[in-house]
């Protein structure tokens, strides 16, 4: 398993070593062990999901308060999405970047998005599967949503017609959000993660 920082502090792409044969494949797409050791502590697993998705369909960009945060470990067994990554920690030397990875069913990577971190994804194929593994559970009083096409992002989603819920659709913008006070605070963020590494 490779593991390599992306240019979002606390946000990770993981490759799989893949094992093949006649019979098929095989591959460990999760270690809490080796994740641990580049995080700086485990994933303490209390969620896991499931979503499908049609071909141009975006989700996201989503964030939860931290504290509690809500660190993720996605991957796609189906299909390809891009995944992308937001620094929504105010106050952090990159916050309103983003970083994108492609997660496919032939790679079998997976992305790590720790805690005040921003997310979302384009599927780029039909029916496209994610599955997140969490580390809470979801509680819509702690949970957030900022409007994927925000031009304060600039995200070059790959969808001519892009396919939103309609609470993304009705999301507000970057500086909006910032205004409400709604976004993680980066030192806060910063404080909450050295305290999972004491546990």
């Amino acid at each position: 398993m490779k593991i390599r920082p992306l240019s979002i502090e606390d946000a990770y792409e993981i490759t799989p070593v893949q094992h093949g044969d006649p019979r098929g494949l095989f591959l460990e797409w999760y270690r809490i062990d080796q994740l641990a050791e580049m995080v700086g502590h485990p994933l303490h697993l209390a969620q896991a999901n499931l979503s499908t998705s049609a071909a141009g369909v975006v989700r996201g960009i989503h964030f939860a308060d931290v504290p509690p945060g809500q660190a993720k470990y996605i991957t796609c067994p189906r299909g390809a999405v891009l995944d992308v990554v937001v620094d929504l920690r105010v106050g952090s030397p990159t916050f309103g970047r983003w970083d994108a990875t492609q997660l496919d069913d032939t790679d079998c990577r997976a992305v790590y998005v720790g805690e005040g971190l921003g997310h979302g994804f384009c599927s780029l194929t039909p029916d496209a599967v994610l599955v997140y593994l969490c580390s809470t559970g979801y509680d819509p009083a702690v949970e957030h949503t900022l409007h994927p096409m925000d031009p304060a992002l600039g995200i070059p989603w790959p969808s001519p017609r892009p396919v939103l819920s309609a609470r993304d659709a009705a999301a507000p913008g970057l500086d909006a959000v910032r205004q409400a006070g709604l976004l993680p605070d980066y030192g806060q963020c910063r404080r909450y993660v050295e305290s999972l590494r004491v546990r």
